[in-house]
């Protein structure tokens, strides 16, 4: 019983699998809850809606904090279905979760509320920033998310490559915009640390400029740093695309077969079509792609 519902549990917290519609409808919840976080943050820091709602925004806060924490406890109690694979033991599956990405995501989610529930008259305001790391919880339950996060995992190297690239040009162009632009822009150029801010807006081609070089051997810096930016940015967006789109491919050929399947004898009865409508929003399809799929099958098919 007490495995069972572990397993139960974990499979309610991971993304909703194809045809759970209890794990779909918490997801769908979750969704929601982290959404009117977001709109409450941001409300409540206007003086005069704080002051006028006060009450209502510290109710949904303590709501959300108690719905996150039993989402963190429950990850922790089944973290051992999910990391003891590799771990010897399920105390160290759990300290695992606790220093991965997404336990430390959610356990700063809620820290803000019990310190201050701890320390009332301390100024903990800069920490209540914290809970709009809340939207990282996101990644949790969507599954577009996690295809693009697995679609950077499975291109990990190309993707460190790039960036190690882009590391390598940051770094040179903050040294070479510093020596050439120190003695004429003392103020903005008062070190390598400070140049690497210029360095930073330009490479990544925002350009505000706000610094902005002033002899001719830090304007052609600029020129190639702003290239070279242009380049490994483009660079990286494109790895990134590549295998997400090689995902949403994959998708697309499931769906395509699952239709053929569907076709074998001429027609989608009612139990088919309504497999075919759940398939599709799991992919999150729109209907006239799953549409147009299924003309085309029938087209190759006749």
């Amino acid at each position: 019983m007490y495995t069972k519902l572990q397993k139960r549990t974990h499979t309610l917290l991971q993304p909703a699998k194809f045809g759970d519609s209890k794990s779909k409808s918490l997801d769908s919840f979750l969704h929601g809850l982290i959404f009117l976080n977001l709109v409450a943050v941001t409300l409540d820091s206007v003086p005069s809606l704080r002051a006028a709602y006060s009450v209502y925004f510290d109710y949904f806060e303590i709501f959300s904090v108690v719905v996150f924490s039993a989402d963190f406890l429950a990850r922790l109690w089944t973290a051992p279905l999910e990391y003891t694979k590799n771990q010897k033991s399920s105390f160290t599956a759990r300290l695992k979760y606790i220093f991965s990405f997404g336990g430390i995501i959610d356990l700063l989610s809620i820290l803000p509320f019990y310190l201050q529930a701890l320390f009332p008259g301390a100024d903990l305001r800069v920490l209540r920033a914290l809970r709009l790391l809340r939207v990282l919880k996101l990644s949790s339950y969507n599954s577009a998310l996690n295809d693009l996060s697995q679609a950077i995992l499975e291109e990990r190297k190309s993707f460190y490559a790039a960036l190690y690239i882009f590391l390598v040009v940051f770094v040179v162009a903050s040294s070479l915009i510093y020596y050439a632009e120190h003695q004429v822009h003392p103020t903005a150029f008062s070190s390598i640390p400070d140049a690497m801010y210029w360095a930073l807006i330009t490479l990544t081609t925002v350009g505000y400029g706000d610094i902005t070089p002033v002899t001719a051997m830090g304007k052609m810096i600029a020129a190639m740093a702003a290239i070279s930016g242009v380049i490994v940015m483009a660079l990286l967006t494109g790895i990134v695309a590549t295998s997400f789109a090689a995902h949403m491919n994959q998708k697309k050929l499931f769906f395509e077969a699952q239709v053929r399947e569907a076709l074998k004898d001429g027609k989608i009865d009612s139990d088919e079509h309504r497999f075919l409508e759940e398939l599709r929003r799991h992919f999150g399809m729109s209907k006239r792609q799953a549409e147009k799929l299924i003309e085309e099958v029938r087209d190759n098919e006749s």
